[in-house]
This record gives C-alpha cells, sequence and structure tokens, in this order.
C-alpha cells in the first residue's frame, strides 16, 4: 500500500507539517545519532570476541566496557530528548487542527450540517487523534528510523558479507509482505470505520430519543438495532484483525528463518574460515536491529491505513464552502422587508422538491402567519428567508438586498429566531440568553426576557438567573425552556422576528401574554410565525397557507380560514363520481 496521501490531503496537512518543521528536523538528527549509537553494541561483542576472548586483552575489555557505559548514557538522553520533541509535536498538532476543524465546523452551511450524522462529525475529533499520534507517535519514530537501518545492512556487509546475503533475501520478502498487508489491511480497516460510524449514528438517536424511548417502550427494538450494528462492526474488526494478524505472524516467522539462515550460513563461512564467531553474533545482533523495525512497519499497516482515511476525510471537511465570514459592506440595521422570489429547494441528491416557485412578500409592522400541513415547507420556508438555507433556484431579499452576500453574524443581528425545538446549550439561564450577544447589558436581558413572559418565572427560582439549565436546557419545564428560547430571539432588537410553533409548551395566559407582546412589537419588526394557534392568530395581520411547497391561499386570516373552511364543506358535500353515476 502507498503512503502517498490525496492532493487535498496534502494541501490541509502541509502547512501544520511545514510548522513543525523544526521540529522534525531536530528529531531527525537526534534519530541519526542513536542509531549511530546503537552500532555499539554489535561492535564491542565483536571485539570482545575477536581481541578479548582470545588474546585475553582485559585492558582491552575495561576500555570498551567504559565506552559501553557511556554510549548507553548518550543513547539514553538523546531517546529522552526526542521523547520530548514528540510530545511537543503532538501538542502542537492537537491544538492547531482541533481549533481550526472546530471554526470550519462552526463556518459550514446548515444544509451541510444536516446532511450528516453527528457521529460522523464526532469522527472527525478522533481523526485528528489518528493524524497527532501518526505524526507524532512510534509509527512517525519508526519512520524515522527505518531508513537508518540501511546502516545496519552495510556494517553486516563490512563485518560478515557471507551472511549478508541472506538479509537481503529476507528484506526482499518483507518488501512484499508490507506491500501485501497494506492493500489488504488497508481495505479492511475502511469497512470496519463504516461499520463504527453506523454503530455510532444508532447510539446517537438512541440518547437523543431517549425519552421517547423510555415513554414508547422501544428499548428492545432499539437494543436489537444497536446489538446489530455492533455485530456488523466487530465482524469488520475481525476480518481486519484477522489478515493484520495473518501478516505480523509471517513477519515473525521470517525473523526466526532469518536468525536460523544467517547461523547455518555463518557456521559454514566460519568452517571455512571466512568469518569470526564475534563477526557471526555481531552480525545477528545487526540483523535484530535492522529487522526489527520491517516487524513493525508489517503491524503498522492498520495505523497507516487509518491515517490516510483520517487526513482524506478532514481534507474533504476543510474543502467544503463555508458561509460567508464577513459583509462586504457594514450596512445599518434593515427595516425588514423580506422577499422570496421563484424559490425552488430541496433535500437528497437528487433533491427532492419541497419548495417550488414560490413568491412570498414579509412586510414591515405586520404579523404573518404561515399554515400548512406536515411536510408542506413551513421550516424550510423559514430556514430560506433567513439564510440558513440556500435557495436552488430564486433570491431571498431583505430590504432589496440579496441575503447570500451578507454574513452569518449580520444576519442573526437582524433576524431574531425561535426554533420549534428550543435546545439550550450547558450553563445558566444569563448565559443562554447572551450567547450570541456578548455585549448585552443587564437591562436588555430583562427587557427581553419581560417580552417573553419569562421575568417574573424566572426570579421566582432560588438562583434566579443564574439558574444551570443542564444538557440541552432539560433542567427546565419545556414551557421555560420555550420563553428562554423565546427572549433569546429578541434580545438585541432585531428587525425581523421568526418563530416556528412558538406557543407549543405554552399555556393559555402564557400565548395571550406573547400575543399582546407581539402586538406591540409589531409597529417596528416584521414578524414571521409558523402557527396553528388560534390565540396568535388573533394577532395576525397576514395568514399563508403553504400546500406541497406551494402557496395555497394568502390573505387576512379571518378571508383565508373562511375561504379554506368554505373549500372544506363544499368538498365534503360534492358527490363523488360513483354517486354521480347513479
Amino acid at each position: 500500500m502507498s503512503l502517498k496521501l490525496s492532493t487535498q490531503g496534502q494541501a490541509w496537512l502541509k502547512p501544520y507539517v511545514d510548522s513543525l518543521r523544526p521540529l522534525i528536523n531536530e528529531a531527525a538528527a537526534l534519530s541519526f545519532f542513536i542509531n549511530l549509537l546503537g552500532l555499539a553494541a554489535p561492535i564491542f561483542v565483536l571485539q570482545v570476541y575477536d581481541r578479548v576472548v582470545f588474546r585475553a586483552g582485559l585492558s582491552t575489555l575495561a576500555g570498551l566496557t567504559i565506552g559501553m557505559v557511556i554510549a548507553c548514557a548518550f543513547e539514553f538522553l538523546l531517546r529522552q530528548a526526542r521523547a520530548k520533541m514528540s510530545q511537543r509535536a503532538a501538542l502542537t498538532i492537537d491544538v492547531n487542527i482541533s481549533q481550526a476543524l472546530f471554526r470550519k465546523i462552526q463556518s459550514l452551511p446548515l444544509s451541510l450540517l444536516e446532511n450528516r450524522a453527528t457521529a460522523y462529525w464526532k469522527l472527525l475529533f478522533r481523526d485528528i487523534e489518528v493524524v497527532r499520534n501518526t505524526l507524532s507517535g512510534a509509527t512517525a519514530m519508526l519512520v524515522v528510523d527505518t531508513p537508518f537501518a540501511f546502516l545496519f545492512l552495510i556494517l553486516i556487509f563490512v563485518i560478515a558479507w557471507p551472511v549478508a546475503w541472506v538479509l537481503v533475501a529476507i528484506l526482499a520478502c518483507f518488501i512484499v509482505l508490507s506491500w501485501r498487508a497494506g492493500s489488504v489491511v488497508s481495505a479492511a480497516s475502511t469497512q470496519e470505520t463504516k461499520a463504527s460510524i453506523q454503530r455510532d449514528g444508532k447510539l446517537e438517536e438512541l440518547l437523543a430519543g431517549r425519552t421517547t424511548v423510555k415513554s414508547l417502550a422501544m428499548a428492545p427494538r432499539m437494543t436489537e438495532m444497536w446489538e446489530a450494528a455492533q455485530h456488523d462492526t466487530i465482524a469488520q474488526s475481525i476480518v481486519r484483525g484477522r489478515h493484520a494478524d495473518m501478516a505480523m505472524s509471517i513477519g515473525q516467522s521470517l525473523t526466526v528463518i532469518a536468525t536460523v539462515a544467517m547461523t547455518a550460513v555463518g557456521a559454514l563461512a566460519i568452517v571455512d574460515q571466512a568469518l569470526t564467531i564475534g563477526g557471526l553474533i555481531a552480525a545477528n545482533m545487526l540483523a535484530g536491529r535492522l529487522l526489527s523495525p520491517m516487524n513493525q512497519l508489517v503491524g503498522a499497516w492498520r495505523g497507516y491505513a487509518s491515517f490516510r482515511q483520517s487526513v482524506d476525510r478532514l481534507a474533504e471537511v476543510f474543502a467544503l464552502t463555508e458561509d460567508v465570514a464577513e459583509s462586504a459592506v457594514a450596512l445599518p440595521r434593515p427595516k425588514g422587508r423580506i422577499v422570496l422570489e421563484k424559490i425552488h429547494y430541496g433535500y437528497g441528491l437528487p433533491p427532492v422538491p419541497v419548495i417550488e416557485d414560490l413568491d412570498v412578500t414579509f412586510e414591515p409592522g405586520c404579523i404573518t402567519a404561515i399554515m400548512g400541513l406536515n411536510g408542506s415547507g413551513k421550516t424550510t420556508l423559514l430556514k430560506l428567508l433567513m439564510g440558513l438555507y440556500r435557495p436552488h433556484k430564486g433570491r431571498v431579499l431583505l430590504d432589496g438586498a440579496d441575503v447570500a452576500q451578507f454574513s452569518r453574524a449580520d444576519l442573526a443581528k437582524w433576524i431574531g429566531y425561535a426554533p420549534q425545538d428550543c435546545i439550550l446549550m450547558t450553563g445558566t439561564i444569563r448565559e443562554n440568553l447572551s450567547y450570541g450577544h456578548a455585549s448585552a447589558t443587564d437591562e436588555q436581558l430583562i427587557a427581553a426576557a419581560k417580552l417573553a413572559q419569562t421575568h417574573a418565572a424566572i426570579l421566582s427560582m432560588p438562583k434566579g438567573y443564574a439558574t444551570p439549565v443542564g444538557e440541552g436546557g432539560g433542567q427546565l419545564s419545556g414551557g421555560l425552556r420555550q420563553r428562554v428560547s423565546l427572549a433569546r430571539a429578541f434580545l438585541g432588537e432585531p428587525a425581523v422576528l421568526v418563530m416556528d410553533e412558538p406557543t407549543s409548551s405554552l399555556d393559555r395566559q402564557a400565548e395571550e401574554g406573547l400575543r399582546d407582546a407581539l402586538v406591540t412589537l409589531s409597529a417596528t419588526h416584521t414578524i414571521i410565525l409558523v402557527t396553528h394557534s388560534p390565540v396568535l392568530l388573533q394577532a395576525c395581520h397576514k395568514l399563508i397557507v403553504l400546500e406541497a411547497g406551494r402557496v395555497a391561499a394568502q390573505g387576512p386570516p379571518t378571508a383565508v380560514m373562511a375561504a379554506l373552511a368554505k373549500q372544506r364543506s363544499g368538498a365534503v358535500a360534492a358527490p363523488s363520481p360513483a354517486q354521480q353515476s347513479v
């Protein structure tokens, strides 16, 4: 298997590797001296057998021993220094790539984030660990040390040339084994990773829907599905492990064969007086230093295969198109007139249409309600007008300007949003209100909370605005969580307020309070609601009914509702074709 990375992989990884160039050069220099000192032990053995033993050179033995002690001490210090460099490299890689990846994910369009499972995005941060460990761990040291192994081969030719050809043949076998093991293990590792992503996706679904799973007693079925995914992952792991273990076993056998063959050939050479006993023993020691990295290389192919997959996966993400980072011109707060012109949008590849040829206008000073059956495109319409989705055809205009030119920060400042799923972040109520408005004053926070009819409820808690909300806001009631979400949308005085079923968790009194607040705000804001609440519909100036991604009716709510009621009653009263034929 080739270790060559894809062009994309090289492009994104190169700057991080270049930043480590000084450390890499120092590590290479240290590795040279470490491997040079590694020659000391075989030479020591050679000299002891050929000079000390046969000539009783005790003074020579003492000198050689002292030299070996010094060499071992230096080798230890050099290895420690290289290990510290490796740790520094690991920390640098982890910090720099993790920060870049987190920023990249934050800057991606919502449609891209939604198209891939949560398990996939989590896997990317595990990929960083793979890249870090490969570039700074034992595998990196293996790559650095392997070229120096040929120094040992050259020395073997010098001191024991009759057995050197045995090693050349064994090395050829190792090269073939490594190439074959790399291809097989890489393919098996790819399948294992795919199975692992599917398994983790099942676990994510289980945890995200734990309330539903518990309430509907879905645990047996969910357990069955997860166990099937886990079984597939284990099966793929076993296949990959079997191939890797086979390659390692063959590599170990080749090492034993090399020792036996070298000893046999060396014995014949000694009998012919072409080789000394010390030379044979030293050659065996050098062969061990030579074959050790080859054995490790065979076992390291899974790590290299994972490294290449991780680099390519990260390269794919870093190459994705981001949202606009900064608007070209800083514009003042808009009046809030939103126009959707001939909008088309769909999901999937090829896209299945959800919104088709849609023309809608939302005026300032107007409360507009959007209604429709499930799947009619209501929530998609909201995401389009907020710039979270880009239409496949058509334009979304804010005060006559295409929203595609604005940064996410500008659009979030001008368009407040309260989603149907009120997800809060771990932290306090105050922190959740101000995450998007770090400079908001206490007075502004309180004003927004009062508009959302939640200030009094927050103050009644022992910790008030310092109350922890828990993971996803789970420590708050559904109604309070929704009101905090509404207050967050009101904060910052956005020109446009967009709310998706804002009263789904509110009682009648809270609904009426929100209705009155929206009536007040409508004088200076554009307000857009997806709602079926009769209380909120009373305050609306305009009602839009969607059907299969198109506008089925629009106008004053009373007139639209009357027309729909008349249409339904007419449809019920109309005789069927069978009745007409009778």
